[in-house]
């Protein structure tokens, strides 16, 4: 070999050096990242997991414990559903929940969702409501998807949401530590590590979108990120979804993948909704699209999501993805985090109405509204 040939294939070498040190550099740092803010996150999401635990139902509410009956308005999205037994299903004694609207007089709380009110499709309660009844606003479509708010200001005593700042709060999921594991709790599913045999699924990426828009920041990034990786598409805009379509085969069909795009239709404060956690059910790593990493990190630890904005280019996210494929050491460290919590996906609406029981109960009295509901709803 001559000495322009040796000094070609020095650089190449020399080059090729570098690119594997920067790439191991990039992920060195990233996992640095995560872990640096880690000390930060747990603050906040201790503070969820206090608030969510605060809202559960609580077995120790006694007999003598003042009787509350609850209004359900109007069955959300016009679909009728059985009212739930709170004694039964959440040891809240004298909770009485119907849909009669002949109760209005006599009941203590009206629930009213959003979107049928604010769409014409039924109108408000009638003026002057009864003594110090409240209204609840309950509302889980994000800012962008929940029109006419401005009508509402002034009208409504507690809001019911997934906002952490909710006079009711229930979010679309939260995780219990298991050392935290009660009665109170007992709903919650156990999330585990995967052994050494588990930790390779034999599939890399998923998607499961029902709502296609070409103006969803979401479908702006599959775009890019198809480019790079191979995506599997299901729902409306792909394959269909095995068996059926309700979350449990979601579920089972995300078991054989790697990793999971998450991928919120609008991007707000706290909206974090079931697509995070049917793939933490799942055991799949989610790759996250929605409100800031400090706002996940409010949930969950920081290493159990890969968050879009963690990366300058989704061609480095794509490149991360496969090279943790290829690393089980640093993939990991994205799961071994299971281990330590169990995981709670409140039933729609079962347990919303019974925890706005509970909720109805401790702010007797109270009677102020929300004043500025489309500012706080916005913020």
């Amino acid at each position: 070999m001559g000495a322009g040939a040796q000094r070609k294939a020095a650089r190449s070498s020399t080059v090729s050096a570098h690119r594997a040190d920067r790439r191991r550099k990039c992920c060195d740092s990233l996992l640095k990242r995560i872990s640096f803010s880690a000390a930060v996150a747990t603050a906040g999401f201790l503070f969820v997991l206090g608030v969510c635990f605060l809202h559960l139902p609580d077995p120790l509410d006694s007999a003598e414990t003042r009787a509350v009956t609850l209004l359900i308005w109007t069955h959300p999205f016009g679909r009728y559903r059985r009212l739930p037994d709170c004694l039964a299903l959440h040891q809240i004694e004298k909770c009485t929940l119907t849909d009669d609207w002949s109760a209005y007089l006599e009941a203590d709380a009206v629930i009213i969702h959003h979107r049928e009110v604010a769409s014409g499709t039924v109108f408000l309660p009638p003026e002057p409501r009864p003594g110090a009844q409240k209204w609840i606003w309950m509302n889980y479509e994000s800012p962008a998807h929940t029109p006419g708010l401005g009508r509402f200001d002034g009208v409504f005593n507690l809001t019911l949401s997934y906002r952490t700042d909710s006079d009711i709060f229930l979010p679309y999921g939260y995780l219990v530590p298991i050392r935290h594991t009660t009665r109170r709790n007992r709903f919650a599913q156990p999330l585990h590590a995967p052994s050494r045999s588990q930790l390779l699924r034999p599939r890399l990426l998923a998607w499961v979108i029902s709502n296609w828009s070409e103006s969803h920041a979401r479908v702006a990034f599959y775009h890019q990120l198809r480019q790079y990786v191979k995506v599997d598409v299901f729902g409306r805009a792909g394959h269909p979804i095995p068996e059926d379509n309700g979350s449990g085969s979601v579920v089972r069909m995300l078991g054989q993948y790697q990793f999971y795009l998450a991928l919120e239709n609008s991007q707000h404060t706290d909206y974090i909704t079931e697509k995070l956690w049917n793939a933490v059910r799942a055991g799949s790593i989610p790759v996250v699209l929605g409100p800031s990493r400090q706002n996940y990190e409010r949930f969950m630890p920081p290493e159990a999501f890969i968050h879009v904005d963690d990366f300058p280019t989704v061609r480095a996210l794509a490149r991360y993805l496969l090279r943790l494929r290829r690393d089980p050491v640093r993939l990991r460290r994205h799961l071994d985090w299971r281990g330590g919590y169990s995981l709670h996906q409140p039933a729609f609406w079962t347990e919303h109405y019974c925890t706005a029981c509970r909720a109805v109960r401790r702010n007797q009295g109270r009677t102020e509204v929300v004043r500025d509901l489309k500012q706080w709803f916005h913020s």
